[in-house]
């Protein structure tokens, strides 16, 4: 395919010289990642559909009025917007968003890895569900650094920004979340 080498700069250039297709491409390749993102935060798929295609449609947005840089990371960028129209749709309707994967998702399912064999895949099913578990008992505020350094690959730097506290304050959340997470480890006896 004449645009998987292309970086998402370049697919980006292209989309603003015209090319349509360049833009469904960078959407292919980090369509799986936001969703994931969206959805870990209001699960909900009609609600996550709805806020994705919110998303892309202020991206596009942006784009066209030049106001995009290539500072950072497309991703990185696109998955703070998603994190805000998460915020905001929460904030309108007056609840906190609780991450809780259930039998229609999973953020596993969407995470493309080549399986050695059926018995590798099985252990890794096991342990991502038992690892999903633990993050799900964190209190929320440890969840969602957890989520956003870990699924959306944010830095702190950005979790800091996206949340509005201090970089201290992230990095103390996601040390506590590890200590927890730990800590409930050894009392459940839940080994990996």
């Amino acid at each position: 395919m004449r645009y998987a080498p292309l970086t998402d700069r370049e697919l980006i250039d292209l989309y603003l010289q015209g090319d349509e297709k360049a833009f469904s491409h960078l959407l292919d390749r980090h369509k799986a990642k936001i969703y994931s993102t969206i959805y870990l935060f209001v699960k909900d798929h009609a609600l996550a559909e709805d806020i994705f295609q919110d998303v892309f449609i202020k991206i596009i947005d942006t784009l066209r009025r030049g106001k995009y840089n290539h500072e950072g990371k497309f991703v990185q960028w696109a998955s703070r917007i998603a994190y805000n129209m998460c915020v905001d749709n929460f904030r309108r309707g007056k609840r906190r968003a609780h991450i809780r994967p259930n039998d229609e998702f999973d953020i596993f399912d969407v995470i493309e890895t080549t399986e050695p064999g059926a018995d590798a895949q099985i252990i890794r099913s096991e342990t991502h569900d038992k690892v999903r578990k633990l993050v799900d008992m964190l209190p929320p505020e440890q969840r969602e650094v957890v989520i956003l350094r870990h699924y959306a690959d944010m830095s702190f730097k950005e979790i800091s920004a996206l949340t509005r506290v201090s970089i201290n304050t992230a990095l103390g959340r996601m040390r506590y979340a590890l200590i927890n997470i730990r800590k409930i480890m050894e009392e459940k006896e839940v080994t990996l």
